[in-house]
């Protein structure tokens, strides 16, 4: 259960740059806009890209799908990769910054990260199953201390951390040939099928459609991506 709750984090580059940068990203990986969905402006995105995050409005729609999709995976089962690293969310208002750990912690073989907070929650949360994770997240005091001093720097007007947020982060990486969704309220990561190093972006993509195309009224969606900066 949240013990705590967090303002949001603003959906901002400039914003998650800062923040990743203080638990040890290195500045030669960060997150930059995805402007659009379809083939060109994919184009435009730099590479490589080790993870694309969406931010959307939690609706009904997405809920009864949400239910649906966990429904049919207890039943039928599906592949998870056991490199795959996967949290839950035990904190209100985290999951930008939750996300933002999944596409690091996923690629740390291609990100060298510094001595920071990062490195050290992933390492002791190496051998941990996703609840004790979340749980070592929310102890993270660091980590959390970042997100709360980050949150205050968006150009937006400042949530307080009462507000009603019906806006949810969720990130999408590829491991050992397959896209996975990674999303801490969810009940298990989702096995989207093959994907690779070089067609992450496109791939992850087309779900992100699926997930606008359900609400097709709503126009309050984000893409970033977690790339190599020039």
């Amino acid at each position: 259960m949240a013990t705590e709750t967090l303002i949001p984090l603003e959906s901002n580059p400039e914003v998650m740059n800062k923040f990743l940068q203080k638990l040890g990203v290195p500045n030669n990986w960060g997150i930059v806009d995805v402007m659009g969905l379809e083939p060109e402006m994919l184009s435009w995105v730099p590479k490589p890209v080790v993870a694309v995050t969406l931010l959307f409005p939690i609706s009904d729609a997405y809920e009864q799908h949400k239910q649906k999709e966990e429904n049919d995976i207890l039943s039928k089962g599906q592949e998870v990769s056991s490199n795959l690293f996967y949290m839950k969310q035990n904190i209100s208002n985290a999951c930008g910054t939750v996300a933002l750990v999944h596409g690091v912690a996923n690629n740390t073989d291609r990100i060298q990260l510094n001595d920071g907070p990062l490195k050290k929650f992933l390492e002791e949360a190496k051998e941990l199953d996703a609840n004790a994770r979340g749980t070592l997240f929310v102890k993270s005091e660091s980590i959390i201390k970042a997100h709360k001093e980050l949150a205050q720097e968006g150009q937006t007007n400042t949530p307080s951390a009462e507000d009603s947020v019906n806006h949810h982060f969720i990130t999408f990486v590829h491991k050992d040939g397959i896209l996975y969704e990674l999303d801490g309220r969810k009940a298990f990561p989702i096995n989207h099928g093959k994907t690779t190093a070089d067609t992450i972006l496109e791939d992850a993509a087309k779900i992100c459609k699926e997930f606008m195309a359900r609400d097709p009224e709503e126009v309050r969606f984000t893409v970033v991506a977690l790339a190599a900066s020039e």
